[in-house]
């Protein structure tokens, strides 16, 4: 995925992307992600991938964005994981934050 803002860091995503229409997003997730970073599942994909990007708000939308822009019914549970913090959203909305142990603890939202 190119990247238009300002790259602060490296953000290692793991998403489950669940779609009604699998093979109309496949290639847009391919340009996104990189084929490599793709596994088919019986509901959809599973991505795996290090990404550069400005947050992990800004490329879970931006992928999310794209995703839905050609398929409908498209839902994403992904964690985002960049400097020791973990951050899950569910679709747009981020569920938690997840610090490791150097990182101050646990906190939600």
């Amino acid at each position: 995925m190119v990247w238009e803002g300002h790259v602060t860091g490296i953000f290692k995503v793991v998403a489950d992307i669940i779609s009604k229409e699998p093979k109309k997003i496949e290639p847009t997730l391919i340009e996104l992600v990189g084929i490599d970073g793709i596994l088919r599942t019986d509901f959809g994909f599973k991505i795996a991938k290090a990404m550069p990007g400005g947050s992990s708000m800004e490329l879970n939308y931006s992928i999310l964005s794209a995703l839905r822009k050609v398929g409908i019914r498209v839902s994403m549970r992904a964690e985002w994981t960049h400097e020791g913090t973990t951050e899950r959203f569910i679709d747009y909305a981020p569920r938690v934050i997840l610090k490791d142990k150097h990182g101050g603890g646990t906190s939600t939202r």
